[in-house]
């Protein structure tokens, strides 16, 4: 009778000591698993909590960790005390950065989706008296054959004079996302130069600019 009693007893202590000594990462993946498993829409970016990404709502940019910048979020840094500021990364990744929100061509859309034409701004104030919408410059006053990305922009209007303002969010692996400069919102007679949205480092800063390798990242709900 003593026997029987024992073998619970010990089998309980076991699978109890198994799941206080487990190591955390495990608990992570699956957390990270499970957010995963939940997306089925493959035409909507979701947030890292797994939901889907609003136009109402302010997200941070968490740049994932195997790219080669190993900055923060995004914010915004003058050259040369100039107005409108430029987009730069954060040089740490301690910093958050600024907020951001989305605004879809169709204002109508109640999610953001993929590969379709939207403005991106800060959801911040700044001391200059432009606006925070991107939009893409070639140079900046600084020489050119580089497209940096800069403030300044505007909200809607698609056509020609609004075609540097328009940007692209897509998919990279599994839970990443990168930005693309290659709008289609006027005809084909607007020329413009695509590319995706990278870190080009000069002067200790982490400028936006157009180039061959994304900033990869993921959003995450201010």
């Amino acid at each position: 009778m003593k026997l029987k009693l024992l073998i619970p007893t010990l089998l309980s202590t076991l699978i109890s000591s198994f799941y206080i000594t487990s190591p955390q990462p495990l608990e992570t993946t699956t957390t990270i698993t499970a957010a995963i498993d939940t997306i089925t829409d493959t035409s909507i970016p979701f947030d890292s909590d797994g939901h889907e990404v609003q136009p109402g709502l302010k997200y941070h940019i968490t740049p994932i960790q195997s790219n080669d910048s190993s900055g923060g979020g995004l914010s915004l840094a003058s050259r040369d005390g100039i107005c409108p500021p430029f987009v730069v990364q954060e040089n740490t990744q301690l910093s958050n950065g600024l907020p951001l929100r989305f605004v879809p061509l169709d204002t109508k859309q109640n999610s953001i989706t993929l590969s379709s034409d939207l403005n991106i701004l800060f959801n911040a104030a700044t001391i200059c008296v432009q606006s925070t919408v991107w939009r893409v410059i070639n140079g900046g006053g600084f020489g050119g054959g580089k497209y940096y990305v800069r403030s300044g922009g505007v909200v809607g209007r698609p056509g020609v004079a609004t075609v540097s303002n328009w940007f692209r969010i897509e998919r990279v692996g599994d839970i990443g996302y990168k930005i693309v400069f290659c709008p289609s919102v006027c005809s084909s007679s607007c020329k413009v130069v695509c590319g995706d949205v990278g870190i080009l480092e000069e002067n200790g800063k982490k400028w936006l600019a157009l180039g061959d390798k994304p900033l990869v990242f993921m959003f995450q709900k201010a």
